[in-house]
């Protein structure tokens, strides 16, 4: 590890803010809006096709992961974990983030997280 600064933030922040809209819209009951509170950090070390970020907030741990690349396969996924569960209970993807007609589509969560 080498210390440096955590230049993933800004973009993954800003994914994040894509997902947590289309949340707070079309599935209210999970409580995740706008004014939700995120606090976050890398979890895996920079690679150059796909970056993680890990987001946490009281009651949610979001797990997101993007590809580097040119739409169409410029993806971003996230997984949701309840803050008192083991595994992800929930999972969505925008299958071209360049694509602003492109929302979340719900896909499979997986069965644990890696760290």
């Amino acid at each position: 590890m080498l210390e440096g600064e955590d230049q993933l933030l800004p973009h993954a922040s800003e994914l994040r803010a894509r997902f947590v809209a289309w949340l707070a819209s079309e599935r209210p009951e999970l409580g995740i809006e706008a004014g939700t509170e995120w606090t976050g950090t890398i979890v895996q070390p920079y690679m150059l096709e796909v970056s993680h970020y890990l987001f946490l907030s009281e009651s949610w741990e979001m797990g997101l992961s993007w590809h580097i690349m040119i739409a169409p396969y410029d993806w971003a996924r996230i997984y949701l974990r309840p803050r008192t569960e083991v595994a992800p209970t929930e999972a969505f993807e925008i299958s071209s983030v360049s694509n602003p007609a492109s929302e979340p589509l719900p896909i499979a969560p997986p069965e644990e997280v890696d760290r």
